[in-house]
C-alpha cells in the first residue's frame, strides 16, 4: 500500500466547512485540529509506514490519525469512530475532508484503524502521534520542569480465570502450538481421558468436593505429563512459549498431599498469571479494601499547563516507584529526545533542548525552574528519593512514616546517627549497627530488652526490640525532616492534585479508559500513550495554542 495524500487546497463554498467554522467554538478540538492538523500529523510524517511504490494509495494518514485521536477522546469502537467520521460534520471538519462531494473521502472501512495501529506498533516510532502533540507543547513553552506522577487501574479486556481453567486453556494451547505429530504423542501421554476440545469446564458435580479435587488432580497430572516428555526437548518458539505457560499456570496454584494428590494450594502465589488469554495481566490492589485485575497505567503531568509529558502501562501489580524514573527521564538527562521537533514537521528546525543543570533552591535566576517532582507514598522509596536527591531534583514525594505495630514504639522514637553507626532506645540505651554488605544493618537490644521497664511498649518479641537500617536511611530521613515544613506542605497539597484531575480526564470513558480495549502490555501502553496525546491535543486547544512559522504560541503570550 503506498501513502495516500490528503487535498490541502480546501474548498471555498464547502458548506460543511463554513457552517463548522462559525458553529464551532474556536478552542474546540475540532477547531483546532481543523487548524493545526497539517502541522500536527502531515502525511509525509508517516511514509515510513508505507511501501513506496507497490499497492493502492491508503486513506491520508493524517485523516485516519485524526480519527483516532478523536476516537480515543470520546471512547468509541472502530466502528463506532469510523460512523462518527462518516455522519458526524464535526469530525470531517477537523479531519479536513469537509462535504460529500466525489472528490473527499466520504468513509473508509473501520479494519484502517486497526492497520494503522499495526503499522504503528511495528515501526520504530510507534507514538508519534503523542511526540507530536508533546512537541508542540514543548515549543509553545508548556513544558517547564515540575512533574507530578500517579497511576490508575487499567482493568484488563479478558476474564479473570480459576485454576482449572488456567491448567485446561494452557494445555489446549500447548496442543494448538504443536504440529500433528507432537499433538498425537502429547495426547497419548495424558490419561485423564479429556480431548480438550473445548473452553468450557468438564461436566461434573460441582458441590462434590471429591470430584472436583479429582478433576483437579487429573488436569494436573496431564500438564505434568506434558511437560515431562518435552523435558530436554528443542522446541519451536510458539511450543516453547506455551510450554512455559503452562508450567507458570500449574506450578503457581497447586500443592501436592502427603498421598501424592494434587490439590490448589490455599495461598496465592506472588506473581500469579491470572489469564492465559492475556498471560501480561496481574491482580492488583490499588488499595488494600480495593483490588482489581488488569494493568496499571502511569503518568508523568506538568502540573502548571497540566500536559502528560509521560505514560508507562505495567501489569497490576507493580509498584508505582518502578516505573517513577522512566517517567521522568527528561529531568534525569536520560531521554535523548527531551523534545520534539515542531510537531511532525520534519523540515522544521526543532526547539533547542533544555539545560537540566541543577538550579539550587532559591538561587533560580532569569526565570530558571527548579526541577521538582510530586508524588504520593508510592513514590518515596529510598531508591528514588535517592536517585532524585543524587539528581539535584527536589523532591515533592511523600515518604511514609514507620508503621507502629499495636500501638508499640515506632522507629522514630528511636535516634539513629548514622555518623556513629549508632542507634539509641527510648530508655537511653544505645547499640551499634551491625552493617550488610547491601549497605544496610540492623541494630539489635536484645540483652538490654531483657530488663528494661519499657519493654511492654517497645516488642514482644522473645529476643527483644531490633532496629532495621536500610541503604538510604539518611536520605529518608531527610525526606521526613522536609514533608513537615510548612512551605513544603502547602506546596504539596496545591501541586500533586492536579495529576489526579488529569487521570479524572483520561479515564472519564468506560471504553478505553478504564477498560483497556486490546490485550497484550505493548498494545495496552500503546492504546494508552494514544489516549494521552487526545487528552493534550484537547489541552492545547483550551490553551489556544496555534503554529506559526516560527513555532508554536499560547493566547496571551
Amino acid at each position: 500500500m503506498t501513502l495516500g495524500v490528503a487535498d490541502k487546497q480546501g474548498d471555498l463554498f464547502d458548506d460543511v466547512g463554513r457552517f463548522c467554522a462559525k458553529a464551532l467554538a474556536e478552542r474546540s478540538i475540532y477547531s483546532f485540529l481543523a487548524r493545526e492538523r497539517d502541522r500536527l500529523f502531515p502525511d509525509e510524517a508517516f511514509a515510513d509506514l508505507f511501501d513506496e511504490h507497490k499497492g493502492r494509495r491508503s486513506v491520508p494518514p493524517s485523516v485516519v490519525a485524526t480519527v483516532m485521536v478523536l476516537q480515543r477522546l470520546e471512547g468509541l469502537s472502530d466502528r463506532e469512530a469510523v460512523e462518527r467520521y462518516c455522519f458526524d460534520n464535526r469530525w470531517r471538519y477537523a479531519a479536513g475532508v469537509g462535504g460529500y462531494d466525489s472528490n473527499s473521502w466520504t468513509s473508509f472501512a473501520h479494519t484502517v484503524l486497526v492497520d494503522m495501529r499495526e503499522r504503528l506498533r511495528r515501526s520504530e516510532r510507534p507514538d508519534r502521534i503523542f511526540e507530536a502533540a508533546l512537541g508542540a507543547a514543548r515549543d509553545a513553552g508548556l513544558v517547564g520542569r515540575k512533574r507530578a506522577l500517579d497511576s490508575t487501574p487499567l482493568y484488563d479486556a479478558v476474564a479473570t480465570m480459576d485454576t482449572i481453567t488456567l491448567i485446561r486453556s494452557a494445555i489446549r494451547g500447548l496442543l494448538k502450538a504443536a504440529d500433528p505429530a507432537l499433538e498425537d504423542e502429547l495426547r497419548r501421554a495424558m490419561t485423564s481421558g479429556d480431548d480438550y476440545a473445548s473452553a468450557a469446564k468438564p461436566q461434573i458435580d460441582w458441590d462434590d468436593k471429591d470430584a472436583q479435587a479429582d478433576l483437579v488432580d487429573s488436569r494436573a497430572k496431564d500438564a505434568y505429563a506434558c511437560l515431562a516428555y518435552l523435558d530436554g526437548s528443542e522446541l519451536d518458539p510458539s511450543v516453547e512459549e506455551a510450554v512455559r505457560l503452562l508450567a507458570t499456570v500449574v506450578g503457581q496454584d497447586l500443592e501436592v498431599d502427603g498421598d501424592g494428590t494434587l490439590r490448589i494450594a490455599r495461598k496465592v502465589a506472588t506473581d500469579r498469571v491470572i489469564s492465559t488469554v492475556d498471560p501480561e495481566t496481574r491482580h492488583g490492589h490499588k488499595t488494600q479494601a480495593r483490588g482489581f485485575d488488569g494493568y496499571k497505567g502511569h503518568v508523568a503531568v506538568d502540573p502548571d499547563s497540566e500536559i502528560i509529558t509521560d505514560t508507562a502501562v505495567t501489569p497490576g501489580n507493580a509498584g508505582d516507584a518502578n516505573v517513577a524514573e522512566d517517567l521522568i527521564c527528561d529531568l534525569l538527562g536520560d531521554d535523548p529526545e527531551t523534545a520534539v521537533g515542531d510537531a511532525g514537521n520534519d523540515n522544521a528546525e526543532a526547539p533547542p533542548t533544555e539545560d537540566h543543570a541543577t538550579v539550587p533552591e532559591g538561587d533560580e535566576e532569569d526565570g530558571d525552574e527548579v526541577p521538582t517532582v510530586y508524588g504520593d507514598n508510592a513514590y518515596g522509596t529510598g531508591d528514588f528519593q535517592s536517585r532524585l536527591e543524587d539528581e539535584g531534583i527536589e523532591s515533592r514525594c511523600k515518604t511514609q512514616k514507620p508503621n507502629a505495630t499495636n500501638g508499640l514504639f515506632s522507629k522514630e522514637r528511636f535516634d539513629v546517627d548514622l555518623e556513629d553507626d549508632t542507634v539509641t532506645c527510648p530508655a537511653g540505651v544505645t547499640v551499634s549497627i551491625r552493617r550488610h554488605s547491601d549497605g544496610g544493618g540492623i541494630a539489635k537490644f536484645a540483652e538490654a530488652c531483657a530488663s528494661c521497664a519499657l519493654r511492654g511498649q517497645c516488642t514482644k518479641a522473645k529476643e527483644g526490640r531490633s532496629i532495621v537500617v536500610g541503604p538510604n536511611e539518611a536520605v529518608l530521613s531527610r525526606a521526613r525532616a522536609r514533608q513537615k515544613h510548612s512551605d513544603w506542605i502547602a506546596d504539596y497539597r496545591a501541586t500533586r492534585p492536579k495529576v489526579e484531575r488529569k487521570i479524572a480526564h483520561l479515564m472519564r470513558r468506560k471504553h478505553g479508559g478504564r477498560r483497556a480495549r486490546t490485550r497484550g502490555r505493548v498494545r495496552v501502553a500503546a492504546d494508552f500513550k494514544l489516549l494521552a496525546a487526545a487528552v493534550n491535543l484537547a489541552r492545547l486547544g483550551t490553551l489556544g495554542a496555534r503554529s506559526a512559522r516560527t513555532g508554536w504560541s499560547v493566547a496571551g503570550t
